[in-house]
């Protein structure tokens, strides 16, 4: 089931105060920019940067993932390991809100995020 209208306002509310927080300067984001999509009951972060050979093609690159699970009332976070694989985040692999995995991502203690 689809998060609602309410829920969803919410959230989107939560991203977009994230990244105006943490996204570069205006001068650099041509070269490298953050982004987020809320798809269903999931809401990935991604890296937006040009192709290394081709800097005409723009790649988005996700990092962080948390998805909503209804029926227990947490969120379930992930991080893209070098397999390319999602993978739960050990060290605190659910939360109970959004703002919960926006602070996790953004104190990146383990280097899983941002390196």
């Amino acid at each position: 089931m689809a998060l609602d209208d309410i829920e969803r306002k919410k959230i989107e509310r939560a991203l977009e105060a994230y990244l105006a927080k943490r996204r570069p300067p205006s001068h650099i984001r041509h070269k490298l920019d953050f982004g987020w999509r809320l798809s269903n009951q999931s809401v990935e972060l991604f890296e937006i940067r040009p192709q290394w050979d081709d800097p005409s093609v723009i790649r988005n690159h996700p990092f962080a993932k948390a998805t909503y699970v209804k029926t227990q009332g947490l969120w379930k976070v992930y991080w893209k390991r070098a397999d390319l694989k999602w993978h739960g985040y050990q060290p605190k692999p659910e939360v109970a809100s959004v703002e919960q995995f926006l602070a996790i991502v953004d104190a990146d203690e383990y280097g899983c995020f941002f390196g």
